[in-house]
């Protein structure tokens, strides 16, 4: 999709505000649940306007456990509104899905940012990473997930899934606003890959496999893993339950100067 453009410092590939915001993503919602799975663009402080009956925002969660009031600093800003109770059901993709197969995002920063509001209820979302060698995993990352996992599934294609743990600060920590800013390290992710997938290896040869509470992984002997260096993010999938403001890449740490759009700003 940007293989083959030129990739300046910082690429937007949403932004909440801008006038096409869903241009380069996919949408899909469950429609056995029209009334709880849905995707709404509203105003973050005000939650205006409702979605279209029989779609019932979810409440908004209070970020002071003495005070049911506060529901923190919004923002006075058009976002994007996802929910679902099955969070898997519903979700948008950068490229979309299309009749012709799935397209590369191609795209090579080092860093990924995500502004996502924590509604109180599970959140997840997955990225593919691709590297030099051509070899592809995802990295799914969950609010619901306790501790690192490496799933690698026998079906043929199947790309192994990295799935890691991600909390937001807990209302005892009195945080101002619920909304965050995650940023992401994608080269760092690659080592991950090879370490779990050895541990899962040990684990097989001691039998654990078959243990029934345990969840399903294989041999990384048949099944290749992201490895060596880092080459490009080839999609990126968010799920429900969140609000999204922007995504973005750039090769500048987190704590570098951008663009003022890009701040975080409530009232």
């Amino acid at each position: 999709m940007f293989t083959n453009t030129v990739q300046p410092n910082i690429v937007s590939l949403f932004s909440s505000t801008s006038s096409e915001p869903l241009s380069l993503f996919s949408q899909q919602t469950d429609g056995s649940l029209a009334a709880d799975s849905f995707i709404h663009f509203l105003n973050d402080a005000s939650s205006l306007p409702p979605p279209s009956p029989p779609a019932v925002l979810c409440s908004v969660p209070v970020l002071d456990d003495h005070d049911e009031s506060n529901t923190g600093y919004g923002l006075h800003q058009t976002v994007l509104h996802i929910q679902s109770p099955t969070l898997r059901m519903t979700s948008i993709r950068s490229p979309p899905n299309t009749d012709s197969g799935d397209r590369d995002l191609g795209l090579k920063h080092k860093w990924l940012h995500l502004q996502v509001r924590n509604m109180g209820r599970e959140w997840s979302f997955d990225i593919g990473i691709v590297d030099k060698s051509g070899r592809r995993g995802v990295v799914r990352c969950s609010t619901f997930q306790k501790e690192p996992k490496l799933a690698m599934s026998p079906v043929p294609n199947a790309q192994p899934v990295l799935h890691l743990p991600l909390s937001f600060p807990q209302p005892s920590s009195r945080p101002l606003t619920a909304w965050s800013t995650i940023a992401l390290n994608l080269p760092s992710l690659i080592p991950h890959f090879n370490t779990l997938a050895s541990i899962n290896q040990l684990d097989d040869d001691e039998g654990s496999r078959y243990d029934i509470n345990r969840p399903a992984t294989f041999s990384a002997t048949n099944i290749p893993v992201p490895s060596g260096t880092y080459s490009h993010l080839s999609y990126i999938k968010i799920y429900a339950t969140c609000r999204l403001r922007r995504i973005w890449l750039s090769d500048l740490l987190p704590d570098s100067q951008v663009p003022w759009e890009f701040e975080l700003f409530g009232a």
